[in-house]
């Protein structure tokens, strides 16, 4: 029987709470579930609370009475922000969380360079916000416990997976006993160390890097901003690289790579954490300062993903199909966007809007998105951590004339995690205007945020499914539009019209923002009305019109929704 842990772990600023486990004699028998989630970190709860908000009920495992232990994740992104907008958290996230927007590089006590990430007033969210991830894992079950179409089971360890036709058997453990439990789909959000992955003896095609790095999270009052701070060849380190972050509750994350050749029993040893962290902080000037450890681990640098996301009844997310450098805030921030994705897919092939091949669709797009941050992340990866000589000669090079030539600077850039765009997604319209629009979200992009008002914005109006953005000054959608809406509708698909640009009711439109100053239609690089976008249910751009007719409405929403 699985006994799992029912102490609280250590914390010096958050406070565990341990569930009560989910026990079977407690509950009637299990009917067939539609979707299992097994694993309740970010990926599993962000997908169980968007399918919920798609209309789909999902079971939740997780072997564990308590949330994650340590910080783990602690910066996330914007277009995050945004997704966990979606789903209800984001307001908690900004009330305890520290906004930022500058990275600095440090060589030989220099700065030599200052990364400034982009933000302006249609922003919502800041470039990024710190936030420990146990409080943004509260944040999410929460959201989860009140949902009724979310059965959260704690104490619940997946055994075992055998793929039935068109569904899969799983066993459960408890510490009770084991318990069957069928599903038609089985979403695999079990972290790094899959064993669901490892059972179907699934291989991954990628890198990983030598060496190690120590993260330590130490409570510490030190006067410096909110900020990325990264130091290269310092003297206490020679050759390598260290990182630190401020986040909430006056912890500061230490994050160094390790000389080669130390293992990490002896890297975690207490009087080498000491020895280690006390010389970073003399090296910035607050040796002596007093400090205590709260949590501490040894990581690796792994550019690695699944081929394919799907097989057979089982689909891969997150960390389980791949394993991303955290270099450029990748982890967590990536996994959100593999949930919305494969969340809203999902739903339409569990609500037959749509065939299986949606689900071919969802894979294809996000081992894209990973193969690209693969890309973008060994380049990150290689420059704070060089695999051989003739990358260390190049790193080297550049750290040396950062000190005088202003050209190299830019190299210290960290690739900042983004979204993904769907530039070539088989959803893509191919009869639209796409190719004649001189601005605005182009093809697969995600939307671009247009302030309305003090506290009001676009985004705030979007989301659940799809989303026709209709620029217009008219008092109503042409009736051929109107028509194939109601055509679509009929089938149960979600369809939404937003007129954008009217003053006054628009006939056939569910809601109008008036864009009084024209500041959505230079965001959107619309000129004139009859212009269109039509947003997939995660918000990317899927088609956009100069002018629209119904014949292209439609052609675009059967090529967005495959049979």
């Amino acid at each position: 029987m699985h006994q799992p842990s029912s102490t609280p772990r250590p914390s010096i600023y958050y406070r565990y709470q341990v569930h009560a486990p989910w026990l079977p004699s407690a509950h009637a028998a299990q009917a067939r579930q539609k979707v299992v989630i097994a694993g309740s970190g970010p990926a599993g709860m962000v997908t169980a609370l968007e399918l919920a908000r798609h209309g789909v009920a999902s079971v939740v495992l997780t072997a564990e009475l308590q949330l994650s232990q340590g910080s783990r994740a602690i910066v996330f992104t914007r277009r995050s922000m945004e997704i966990l907008q979606q789903v209800g958290v984001a307001g908690r996230m900004t009330e305890g969380g520290l906004p930022w927007r500058y990275g600095n590089s440090y060589y030989r006590g220099r700065r030599v360079f200052r990364m400034e990430a982009p933000h302006d007033e249609d922003d919502r969210f800041f470039p990024m916000l710190n936030v420990q991830q146990q409080y943004m894992e509260e944040y999410l079950y929460d959201a989860c416990a009140a949902h009724p179409l979310i059965d959260f089971r704690w104490g619940n360890k997946l055994q075992s997976v055998e793929q039935k036709d068109g569904h899969a058997l799983l066993t459960v453990d408890t510490p009770e006993g084991e318990y069957p439990l069928q599903t038609d789909w089985l979403v695999a959000a079990d972290g790094g160390r899959s064993g669901i992955r490892t059972a179907m003896n699934l291989q991954m095609e990628g890198s990983s890097y030598e060496g190690f790095f120590v993260i330590a999270d130490i409570q510490i009052d030190l006067p410096l901003p909110t900020e990325r701070l990264a130091f290269f060849d310092p003297e206490w380190n020679p050759g390598n690289t260290i990182l630190m972050h401020r986040e909430p509750h006056g912890i500061w994350r230490v994050d160094y790579q390790l000389p080669p050749g130390e293992t990490p029993e002896d890297a975690l040893r207490p009087e080498s954490l000491k020895a280690r962290i006390d010389a970073q902080l003399a090296m910035i000037g607050h040796a002596g300062q007093p400090w205590e450890m709260d949590w501490c681990s040894v990581y690796s640098a792994r550019t690695l993903t699944l081929p394919d996301y799907v097989h057979g009844s089982v689909l891969f997310t997150g960390d389980a199909a791949h394993l991303l450098p955290i270099f450029g805030v990748r982890g967590a921030n990536t996994a959100f966007q593999d949930a919305q994705s494969l969340a809203w897919h999902l739903a339409f092939v569990v609500k037959g809007l749509a065939g299986k091949a949606l689900l071919a669709n969802h894979s294809a797009e996000r081992v894209g998105a990973a193969r690209e941050i693969i890309d973008e992340g060994g380049k990150s990866t290689r420059f704070m951590t060089p695999p051989s000589r003739g990358f260390r000669l190049l790193r080297d090079a550049v750290l040396s004339l950062s000190l005088t030539q202003e050209f190299v600077r830019p190299l210290y850039h960290w690739r900042t995690s983004r979204p993904h765009e769907y530039t070539h997604s088989a959803l893509n319209s191919p009869g639209d205007d796409n190719g004649l629009f001189t601005d605005g979200p182009a093809h697969g992009a995600p939307p671009r945020n247009v302030r309305l008002g003090a506290d009001e914005f676009l985004l705030d109006h979007l989301g659940g499914g799809f989303e026709l953005l209709y620029f217009t000054e008219a008092d109503a959608i042409p009736a051929p539009l109107q028509a194939v809406l109601a055509e679509w509708r009929a089938r149960g698909v979600p369809l939404r019209v937003t007129a954008v640009g009217a003053a006054g009711p628009v006939a056939g439109a569910d809601q109008v923002l008036a864009d009084a100053d024209g500041r959505c239609r230079r965001r959107y690089g619309v000129s004139a009305g009859g212009a269109a976008y039509l947003l997939r249910p995660d918000q990317h751009v899927c088609a956009r019109w100069l002018t629209l007719d119904a014949t292209r409405l439609r052609a675009a929403l059967q090529t967005a929704l495959p049979q």
